[in-house]
Formats: C-alpha cells, sequence, structure tokens
C-alpha cells in the first residue's frame, strides 16, 4: 500500500487494541490516505482533547479524508459530523465491521464523490455480540492483549460510557483459548485478558460460565503461556473459580487492578456501585491471604458530588486499608448526560486538592512497595532491552541489555523513582 491510513488513538487499553484490529480491516480493504480518529468519551475533558487532536490532523493533513469513531463518535456523533475538519463519523460498531472498510476504501480514491452518508452510527444497545478480534500481537513483542468481553450492563451515575459500547457481550471461550495458543505459538510470555467490564465475562453466554472459569480454562488448555493477567475487575464479581486460581495457579499474575472508585459508603451508594466499603476491603485482606505477593492498582474518584471531607478521608483511608499500590486518581469532572452531573457538586479547588493527596499517598504506597523488593529475586518480563516487569508489574530497569521478550532472573538492587534497579545473577 503506498499511502497507508494514519490512525490516532485516545483513551483505553481497548480503544488501542481494537485501532490494531482496525489497521487490519483497512489494509484489508485496500484503503489509503485517509486519517483515522478513535475517540474517548469518559470525561468532557476527553471529547476536548478530541476536537482539539482532530484539528490539529487536518491543518497537517489538509487534502486527507478525516474519519472519526469511538466512544465520543458513538455517544455525541452530531459534535463531530457539525466540525468542519471531520468528513465521516462511524460508530463502535461500525468499525469493527469489514464492510464499513471496503465502503470507506471506495471513498478515498480519485472517484470519490462524497455521496455515502456522512454519519454511520447505529443504536449501540441493538448490538448484542462482540466478535473475538484476532489480533496476534498487539503490544509489546513480549506482552499481548487479547479482548474478551466488550460493553457494561451497569449503570453508574458518573459513567457515559455504557452508551458508547452498550451491553455487556463475552467473546466464547473457545475462541479466547485459540487466540492465546496462536499468541503463545508466536512467542509471547505474557498474555492480558481485557475488556469493559472483565468481571461481567460468560453472562450472556450457554451456561453462564464466570471468569475464573475462563481463566483456569485457558491455564489448563495453553500449559505452555508463562504468565496470564487479568485488566481491571470489579472485586464484588469475582467469582469462586478466579480466587482458586489466585490461590493455586502461580502463572496467573499476582497484581489485579480494583474498580473502587469510592471508600464511602454513600458516595458508593450515590455513584450506583455494587460494593461497600467493607466488600473492597474484605476482598483485598482474601486475596492477600491467598497470594501474599499480590498487588493492587486502583480507580479512585476525588471530590464527587456531595462529597465531604470525612467521606473523602475515607477513601483516603482505602489506600491503606486495602493495600493498594498503584493508584489513577481522577479529578472528578462532570459528564454531560449522567445523573451525577447534575447533583450538587464540590468546590474545584477542593476537587484538586483532594486528588493531590490522593496521588501522594499513592506514591509513599509505591515507594514502600519498591524499598521492600530490595534483595528479592524476581522473574521479570523484559519489554525492551534494559527495561521490564515483575509478576506484581513493577517496572526493573538494567544497566546491562537483555533479550527483549524474554523472561528473566534479576536480583532486585536499589531503586531510581517509580522503578527498580536490578542485575542478572
Amino acid at each position: 500500500m503506498q499511502n497507508p491510513p494514519k490512525f490516532t488513538t485516545l483513551g483505553c487499553r481497548l480503544n488501542a487494541y481494537e485501532t490494531e484490529a482496525m489497521k487490519d480491516l483497512a489494509a484489508q480493504a485496500g484503503m489509503e490516505g485517509a486519517v483515522i480518529v478513535n475517540t474517548c468519551a469518559v470525561t468532557a475533558e476527553a471529547v476536548r482533547k478530541a476536537r482539539q487532536e482532530i484539528r490539529k490532523l487536518r491543518r497537517d493533513n489538509p487534502d486527507a479524508q478525516i474519519i472519526v469513531t469511538g466512544c465520543a463518535a458513538q455517544t455525541e456523533p452530531q459534535t463531530f459530523a457539525a466540525m468542519a475538519e471531520v468528513d465521516r463519523v462511524i460508530g463502535n460498531t461500525e468499525k469493527m465491521q469489514a464492510g464499513t472498510w471496503t465502503r470507506l476504501a471506495a471513498e478515498t480514491g480519485p472517484d470519490f464523490i462524497g455521496q455515502t452518508e456522512r454519519v454511520a452510527v447505529d443504536d449501540i444497545m441493538s448490538v448484542t455480540e462482540t466478535a473475538g478480534h484476532l489480533i496476534d500481537g498487539f503490544g509489546t513483542r513480549s506482552r499481548a492483549y487479547v479482548q474478551v468481553q466488550n460493553g457494561c450492563d451497569h449503570r453508574c451515575t458518573f459513567c457515559i460510557i455504557p452508551y458508547g459500547r452498550g451491553n455487556s457481550r463475552s467473546v466464547p471461550a473457545g475462541v479466547v483459548v485459540d487466540q492465546i495458543k496462536r499468541l503463545v505459538d508466536k512467542g509471547f510470555n505474557e498474555v492480558v485478558l481485557t475488556g469493559v467490564d472483565l468481571t461481567s465475562w460468560g453472562a450472556d453466554l450457554p451456561a453462564a460460565p464466570r471468569l475464573g472459569d475462563l481463566v483456569m480454562r485457558i491455564l489448563k488448555l495453553v500449559p505452555d503461556l508463562p504468565r496470564l493477567r487479568i485488566s481491571s475487575i470489579d472485586s464484588i464479581e469475582v467469582d469462586e473459580n478466579l480466587m482458586a486460581a489466585i490461590a493455586t495457579e502461580p502463572r496467573l499474575m499476582p497484581h489485579l487492578h480494583l474498580s473502587l472508585q469510592h471508600g464511602d459508603d454513600m458516595i458508593l451508594k450515590r455513584m450506583k456501585r455494587r460494593h461497600l466499603r467493607d466488600d473492597a476491603i474484605r476482598f483485598a485482606q482474601e486475596a492477600i491471604r491467598l497470594r501474599p505477593d499480590m498487588t493492587f492498582g486502583a480507580d479512585i474518584i476525588a471530590g464527587f458530588p456531595t462529597e465531604t471531607e470525612e467521606m473523602f478521608e475515607n477513601s483516603l483511608r482505602l489506600v491503606e486499608d486495602c493495600s493498594l499500590t498503584w493508584l489513577h486518581v481522577f479529578p472528578y469532572s462532570p459528564r454531560q448526560g449522567t445523573p451525577a452531573a447534575r447533583m450538587p457538586a464540590v468546590d474545584g479547588r477542593a476537587i484538586k486538592e483532594r486528588a493531590a493527596r490522593l496521588r501522594a499517598a499513592g506514591d509513599a504506597r509505591v515507594q514502600r512497595h519498591l524499598a521492600a523488593q530490595i534483595g528479592n529475586t524476581h522473574r521479570v518480563l523484559m519489554e525492551n532491552p534494559h527495561m521490564g516487569r515483575t509478576e506484581q508489574f513493577t517496572e526493573v530497569t538494567f544497566a546491562a541489555p537483555q533479550t527483549e521478550g524474554q523472561i528473566v532472573t534479576a536480583v532486585i538492587t536499589g531503586l531510581d523513582a517509580h522503578q527498580l534497579t536490578a542485575i542478572t545473577p
């Protein structure tokens, strides 16, 4: 292809995964010369950044066809259709269909006359299946990501994502296992299962299997896979088999990212979360009891509407109570179209200050975690010749180059900012 399309990805890991699928679909369709923007809708700021990026891309590519897709295109198609810089807006379902790219490819050549409908965004809630988009190699040469689920059946009051992704749909276990086998055959030493609401996997499949069933099946049927990792989970939905895997399967990595969002029961109820504070603490304590080297990341929102200082303190204490290490702190910003946007807002300065305090607590936990590793031996998966990650997802740097994609035994010698330093024995 002389002039392949250019892709820009905004937002989450799943968007990045789907961009890789779109690249394959566009190549198969023979599409040339276009610029495709895969947008995020998680906050109003994300939509603003998408519009800003589109304007920049038009300045840099004055003659290209600009196509906008992703969650923001799905939730606000007319916002982007109204931009003079945009030629086409396609929805989250349409972007994963080969026929979409075949039609778009026909529009990019010399015969393009712009007669196709400018906006192609269907009702995402009508979608009932998620295809297993077989991306054999997304990520680094060492780690590959496999989408096993899409959409969300829950309606948290701060979140617009279900309206961009639709209801929960699962990729059948057999399709997932076959893809992971191919990835292992290609030399990948770690696979990450990803989705929008990962712990809801299986509810829409025959016999309603659970995520733990999928994890156990992968580990049993792909014995040559060295490391299996799962991305963000909702701890209240964790099933017995997943807890059993945590306890008994060393190839399941001891790192879980928890969708907690807050540490105060009243705020959790106003968010329409399905867990309370004690549920989160119980899960974290049990996971550590079953797997003493378990580490946690977590999403926490600072300054949710009606949050008092006392309520915020409950979130702050959750960092210690749940032994959280890797915090993703989100200062609350209202998302138009969500119930939370109509709730009494917290002062912006207080939101900023509370977010900073949460980040400081997270940084302190990271430093404690790093210091505790000095002198220990870890198995490190190399992402490039000088940096890899432990099983707990901690970054480790090496002065001497290592083989990218390999798992090396390393002795931790020190720490530098948010990274460990190591040597191979």
